[in-house]
């Protein structure tokens, strides 16, 4: 018997906001899995680094179109547009944050969620 592999609606949207971002050279993108933690706000944090606000702002809507095109969904919050140091989109399930890479490091997000089992991508 052949067992197949289910893929939830969050896992599919954490997929296609890893090709969004590759689509415009984010690095060090990073899944982190969330759905074992009990006090989690959400199923997934993807989170990427970029090299100016210009392209924070180009992942940011590469991400929005790529979960639109194939999906239909529209961020349920997105915030972050105004400086570009550091942009969120919400999708309930999934949240994308998107960092220049000083501001990433200030943060540390990665270290917040210590505790999730975290995929690393290549970028494009």
């Amino acid at each position: 018997m052949v067992k197949k592999k289910i893929i939830t609606l969050s896992t599919y949207l954490s997929e296609l906001a890893v090709e969004g971002i590759q689509e415009k050279k984010g690095e060090d993108i990073v899944r982190l899995d969330l759905r074992n933690i009990h006090s989690s706000v959400a199923d997934f944090f993807i989170v990427c680094s970029a090299n100016s606000g210009t392209q924070v702002k180009a992942i940011a809507d590469s991400v929005e179109e790529q979960i639109y095109k194939k999906n239909q969904v529209d961020p349920r919050h997105k915030e972050g547009f105004e400086n570009a140091d550091w942009i969120i989109l919400d999708y309930f399930d999934v949240v994308i944050h998107i960092f220049k890479t000083e501001k990433r490091q200030f943060y540390g997000i990665e270290e917040l969620w210590g505790d999730a089992e975290s995929t690393n991508f290549k970028s494009a």
